[in-house]
């Protein structure tokens, strides 16, 4: 089976040309759909196998980083996004789409109802910065199999995740923090290493299904080694890894993760 991503744009999406670019590279087809699109033809998701909610200011963050959103598919689309997880098919939330995605109940235990958010950073402004991240081998999240780090770009100014101590403990028990931010010798730390002070350093999160993934670093923003910030000294050794995420995705609907 190959793999068929359905990459939302409008709306204040900013960043469907860079995903659509990293799906097609892994060797998926695509196609970039308007949010009033798909939520006036509904049946138009089925036809696809991942669906991806990019980066960006949806509805210009009125109400909240991703609320409203969150609001219309919470709304409008969510017994479609049930049947579409139930048919073993992925849905990728980054940085602003993983606010969505938190904000609409789907992360982290597809309950519909908001147990954690994407707050201010610590820092008090827009981060834009690369960051080290430590993937947590016990995660369920297809997305991140067999990958033990990564090194991706962060552009945010709400991007500090904080739930409750029950969610957290969900969190922590079923591992559904598939990556943290760390130091570049692997070791958890404060910040600039943690670019927001999200609790337990926590990058990104999956369902217990390992079939829905949100994060907050970029990994369509580094596809070809270029991307590096520091690609002229090191030309020659770098592997784009951004794209292990959409690999993986594309490993996943083979069948062969």
């Amino acid at each position: 089976m190959m793999l068929k991503a359905l990459i939302l744009s409008g709306e204040g999406i900013n960043t469907e040309y860079e995903m659509a670019h990293a799906v097609k590279t892994v060797g998926g087809v695509v196609n970039i759909i308007h949010v009033n699109t798909l939520i006036k033809n509904k049946k138009i998701l089925h036809d696809y196998n991942l669906l991806i909610f990019p980066g960006g200011f949806s509805f210009g963050d009125e109400l909240g980083s991703g609320k409203v959103l969150a609001g219309i598919f919470s709304d409008e689309m969510w017994n479609e996004l049930m049947t579409f997880i139930s048919q073993r098919k992925l849905i990728l939330g980054v940085c602003n789409g993983f606010q969505v995605l938190v904000k609409m109940g789907l992360l982290p235990d597809l309950s519909g109802h908001q147990k954690a958010t994407l707050t201010y950073n610590d820092s008090g402004r827009f981060e834009d910065r690369w960051v080290y991240l430590k993937i947590n081998p016990l995660s369920p999240c297809v997305f991140t199999k067999g990958i033990d780090s990564l090194y991706l770009p962060v552009r945010h100014g709400e991007g500090k995740f904080i739930t409750d101590e029950k969610t957290l403990g969900y969190i922590a028990e079923k591992n559904l923090y598939a990556m943290q931010y760390v130091d570049e010798k692997g070791n958890l730390a404060g910040y600039p290493y943690n670019p927001n002070g999200s609790i337990m350093n926590i990058a990104g999160i999956c369902d217990e299904s390992g079939q829905v993934f949100g994060l907050m670093p970029h990994p369509e923003a580094y596809t070809h080694f270029t991307n590096h910030p520091r690609w002229t000294r090191l030309e020659g050794l770098l592997k784009p890894n951004g794209l292990s995420i959409f690999e993986n995705a594309k490993k996943y609907v083979e069948g062969r993760l």
